[in-house]
């Protein structure tokens, strides 16, 4: 290249840089590089590491180490300066140096903070580079280290440092903790585990042809960064897709599954439906949703009845679905479908066999739900669970804290002294919600409980010791639907410890899951599940009293007295005249949670990971809890993004 050539390059940048330039201002935004020192002004920071010599992505280079002559570059380290300028000459010779056989060899000074580059010499070399758009550039770069500030983006970053230590790779930056162990399951990776060169090369290579591709589809317009939208692109295809499918092929891929993205990357993916949802009125609403008439509604279960009460309950639902609904539904049920192929095949089957609904009934199964859902977009899934931020499945559940705050009120009025006992489940979100509710209830009727927690997920046999130290009322783990059985063998609900040491019961908390499906149905069918479908969030149905799908069996043992407040209460929690947690609340540490001025927001209730002062015990730790139960944690864990991840496949 000869000088001529150089300068009609720079004239090139230039016109870009002026675009660039215009275009952040109109939108608002900085149209100048970032400055490292002004970022660090009064935010405290720890100690420098020195990295050394290494190649770092080019486009993390976003700033630089002082303000001087920053308003020579645009944000994207394209010139600004005049063509006549002595910047202009000294890029110019960069630019022919670049284009010769020596090219740009030395490398730029720069300083790293939380996964960004700020240059300190090398800014032409930097804008040059960026111009004829290679993707790496040496750097000698010094580390600078936040402070750990139990921030996400800072817990994030730690965790960063821990993934770099073995894969030695700077273009994956998450913010969101647990990104990092999620993104080594899928490639088959232990945490610690050292990367080979190739497996490096691999990885780097094929998520830049990732990159390249969500950037073709305008992926910048999303508030989604790469390697978030690979993170869940590895949810529905193997890493090793990447070095198969041609560029067409993966554009596809994207595009069928751009409306999760788009969910994901929004503020508050999920859109939290608190009761069943309404259509729009008359003919013309049916019109415009094109709401079907008949249904074909298909239950994928991962275990059988006989083995599994919670898969009894559902099918009861389903059975209670056709009584209810008549020849306007019918069911298929496939049972047992505990891998991921099992899943998978009674899905083909079922949309084979013309299934319009299928709901997955267990949370382990909400992989394979979100995977039938892209290959099959026109299939209305569910899957019963809660917080998965993906438009093309609905999850589902339901508020059990609401019948817990019931059961406590009976349980602080029938015990004979202070102490209550109480048998949790599993550590996973809306437990903490029903421990608090419970206890909140029993004060309701005695100011004096305390509430004695142990979890069914833990070694030991919880209700031996309650009855072995005095304790004469157990609330232990919801039922999984009315059946009159659950209640007299009091292997779940509240009940109340005889003189003999029977076990006599009080009330149990109870799923009605005929109803909710019912509920499900009817939206469908009358158009409201569209109403929904068009904001491209995704939607967990969280219904509670109110919608029919919660409720509590009361014992005819129970005393008049007691029996009419849990009824009182019960119609206070239908009409939402009562909230139990609209109250003055302390946590066991003595932090204020309420101070009785407001109610909680349902994310709150629903991601409570703290319990109120009148709670004995804690939440326990992925560890400490029983293998056969960890599966569920791992899906739903109020803890999850700390819990390790496990191994999916090899790179």
């Amino acid at each position: 290249m000869n000088r001529t050539e150089a300068f009609d390059e720079y004239a090139r940048a230039l016109r870009a840089g002026q675009r660039e330039y215009k275009e952040l201002v109109s939108a608002g935004r900085e149209p100048y590089p970032k400055v490292l020192d002004e970022i660090l002004t009064d935010i405290p920071t720890g100690s420098t590491q020195n990295v050394g010599l290494v190649e770092i992505p080019i486009d993390q280079i976003v700033g630089t180490r002082t303000g001087g002559r920053i308003w020579a570059f645009t944000a994207g380290f394209l010139p600004l300066l005049d063509a006549d300028s002595e910047f202009a000459t000294k890029w110019v010779n960069l630019c022919m140096a670049n284009l010769s056989d020596e090219g740009i060899r030395d490398p730029i000074v720069c300083f790293e903070y939380l996964g960004e580059f700020f240059v300190q010499e090398g800014n032409k070399r930097v804008s040059v580079l960026k111009h004829f758009g290679a993707a790496r550039i040496a750097a000698n770069v010094t580390r600078i280290l936040p402070v750990q500030d139990g921030s996400p983006r800072v817990k994030s970053y730690h965790e960063f440092l821990e993934f770099y230590k073995s894969a030695g790779i700077y273009n994956v930056q998450y913010q969101r903790p647990g990104d990092y162990q999620r993104l080594l399951s899928a490639l088959g990776k232990e945490p610690g585990e050292e990367w080979t060169d190739r497996e490096k090369l691999t990885f780097t290579a094929y998520f830049q042809y990732f990159r390249e591709a969500f950037s073709a589809l305008n992926g910048q317009m999303l508030d989604l960064k790469a390697e978030e939208a690979l993170l869940f692109w590895l949810q529905v295809y193997p890493f090793q897709d990447l070095g198969k499918l041609s560029t067409e092929e993966l554009k596809k891929t994207l595009t069928a599954i751009w409306e999760d993205l788009t969910s994901i990357s929004q503020p508050e993916p999920v859109k939290m439906e608190l009761s069943t949802p309404k259509a729009k009125s008359g003919i013309l609403g049916r019109i415009i949703t094109a709401a079907p008439e008949r249904l074909s509604v298909a239950f994928i279960h991962q275990l059988d009845c006989e083995r599994s009460g919670w898969i009894r309950a559902h099918d009861e639902g389903r059975e209670y679905l056709e009584d209810v609904m008549g020849s306007a539904v019918t069911t298929q049920s496939y049972f047992n479908c505990a891998t991921t192929d099992q899943a998978s095949d009674a899905i083909d089957e079922a949309v084979e066999k013309g299934a319009q609904v299928i709901f997955t009934t267990t949370p382990q199964l909400g992989r394979v739900t979100l995977q039938a859902a892209i290959k099959y977009p026109k299939i209305r899934f569910l899957n019963c669970s809660v917080d998965i931020p993906y438009s093309s499945i609905r999850t589902y559940y339901s508020r059990m804290y609401e019948a817990k705050f019931i059961t406590g009120a009976i349980a602080g009025a029938m015990a004979r002294g202070d102490r209550i006992g109480y048998i949790a489940s599993y550590p996973i979100f809306g437990e903490p919600a029903s421990i608090n509710a419970f206890a909140l209830g029993a004060q309701l009727t005695n100011p004096r409980a305390k509430i004695d927690l142990r979890w069914s997920c833990q070694p030991g046999s919880p209700v031996a010791d309650f009855i072995k130290s005095g304790i004469r009322v157990i609330s232990n783990r919801e039922v999984p639907s009315q059946d009159q059985i659950y209640m007299d063998f009091c292997n779940y609900g509240t009940y109340q410890v005889c003189e003999d040491n029977s076990l006599s019961p009080l009330g149990s908390p109870c799923w009605l899951w005929g109803k909710f499906y019912e509920n499900v149905v009817r939206s469908i069918m009358s158009g409201a599940w569209d109403v929904s479908r068009n904001e491209r969030r995704a939607v967990n149905y969280w219904w509670g009293m109110d919608s029919g799908v919660v409720d509590v069996r009361l014992s005819e043992k129970l005393p008049e007295g007691v029996r009419v407040l849990a009824e009182l209460l019960q119609k206070g929690l239908r009409s939402g005249t009562i909230d139990p947690f609209y109250r003055h609340i302390t946590a066991q540490d003595g932090t204020v949670m309420n101070d009785g001025s407001r109610t909680f927001t349902p994310d709150e209730i629903l991601r409570m990971d703290w319990l109120c002062q009148n709670v004995e015990g804690r939440i326990p730790r992925f560890d400490e809890i029983l293998p056969i139960s960890r599966a569920m944690v791992r899906e739903l864990g109020v803890y999850k993004d700390e819990i390790p991840a496990e191994k999916e496949t090899s790179m």
